[in-house]
């Protein structure tokens, strides 16, 4: 331990000051036997005096010389804004001050793969806005230059290419919502509202709401069982948006003459399993790590034609993480695709429960 406590510069300090009192030493006793007057106790007074004196000096000298350097070091790195190198950390030490700055410019490795890393994903994240954009722009642009160069007299042209750029208008605002919603919930400033409510009531409205969508590729939406009154806690507006995403997209890559279907499970910890699954066209594995990325598409021609933002599947990824909830996703390609979610279960005890009405169901739960 006193080895690690006695720093270089002292122990550089006492090695040249023992060779410089020797080296004195040497001289004075030389002196003192040509003069033939010889006295060890004067010789070793004056090696004492000498080792004392020069260790002294050399050590002062030392420490003024590292420290200036060491000072001119922090004052460079101080220019990064370093949270590792402090003023109060700075020492003359120069093993401390290596392992300092390896650890320094170890963080400042890994800060500058991050920027990296995150400079890429603004590239491609500015690039798909503006692709995404420039398609519902440039259609509403077309039909409005089309009715300005005459198209205006025709009144059937005139309300037909209206409607249309109405529905590009439309998608332009979809796109821009959910946009406003992610970035809300990704820098925390989208509050929840957090409640008990009946998730299987809500998933019955979200089929009674898509029953239309899924009917013209005749796919059906069912409960995989018939479940009691089933008490959650969250946010019942986020929760209700994360449900339709997720079976807006079993329609949207379902097969013609499908089936989507959802049911509900006891998961660990007091929480339900919410399970997603059709038998579409499913996902290739390459593709699953990429799913919950903003605007990523698996199939771009054919998602662009079922239209849609791109957001979908990032907004419901983030609503889940703000509950401190997680979403998994399991896909076979070419046979179909299973999601599934966890909820908070509610404290509450549904009525139908407590009055024994359904009670072997509700032991599920």
């Amino acid at each position: 331990m006193a080895k690690k406590e006695f720093r270089r510069s002292y122990r550089f300090a006492a090695k040249t000051s023992l060779y410089l009192s020797l080296v004195l030493v040497l001289l004075n006793l030389g002196c003192m036997l040509l003069l033939r007057n010889f006295d060890l106790s004067l010789v070793l007074g004056f090696f004492v005096v000498c080792y004392i004196f020069s260790f002294l000096i050399i050590q002062y000298r030392v420490e003024q010389f590292i420290y200036k350097k060491i000072q001119q070091i922090y004052d460079n790195v101080s220019l990064l804004e370093s949270t590792t190198l402090k003023p109060y950390q700075m020492t003359n030490d120069m093993a401390t001050l290596s392992r300092e700055v390896e650890k320094f410019a170890e963080g400042k490795k890994l800060e500058i793969e991050e920027l990296r890393g995150r400079e890429a994903y603004r590239k491609e994240f500015m690039g798909n806005v503006a692709h995404e954009l420039k398609t519902p722009l440039f259609t509403v642009q077309g039909y409005i230059l089309t009715l300005l160069d005459g198209a205006m007299e025709d009144e059937n042209v005139k309300v037909k290419y209206l409607e249309r750029a109405e529905k590009g208008v439309e998608r332009l605002i979809y796109i821009v919502k959910d946009l406003d919603m992610i970035t809300k919930l990704e820098t925390g400033d989208l509050h929840l509202q957090m409640e008990d409510f009946d998730v299987l009531e809500m998933i019955q409205g979200v089929f009674d709401l898509l029953e239309m969508k899924a009917a013209k590729k005749d796919i059906s939406l069912t409960l995989a069982d018939r479940y009691p009154p089933t008490m959650v806690h969250g946010d019942k507006e986020r929760i209700q948006q994360v449900l339709t995403n997720l079976v807006v997209n079993s329609i949207k890559y379902g097969k013609r003459g499908g089936t989507t279907e959802v049911s509900l499970e006891k998961g660990p910890k007091d929480k339900i399993m919410v399970r997603i699954s059709d038998n579409g066209e499913g996902i290739k594995q390459e593709h699953i790590p990429r799913l919950f990325e903003r605007f990523f598409r698996v199939d771009k021609s054919g998602s662009r034609k079922e239209g849609g933002s791109g957001l979908g599947l990032s907004i419901v990824k983030h609503i889940l993480e703000n509950h401190n909830q997680r979403i998994q996703v399991e896909s076979v390609y070419g046979v179909g695709s299973e999601f599934t979610f966890t909820l908070e279960r509610a404290a509450v005890v549904p009525k139908e429960a407590q009055s024994g009405k359904n009670a072997r169901s509700f032991n599920l739960f």
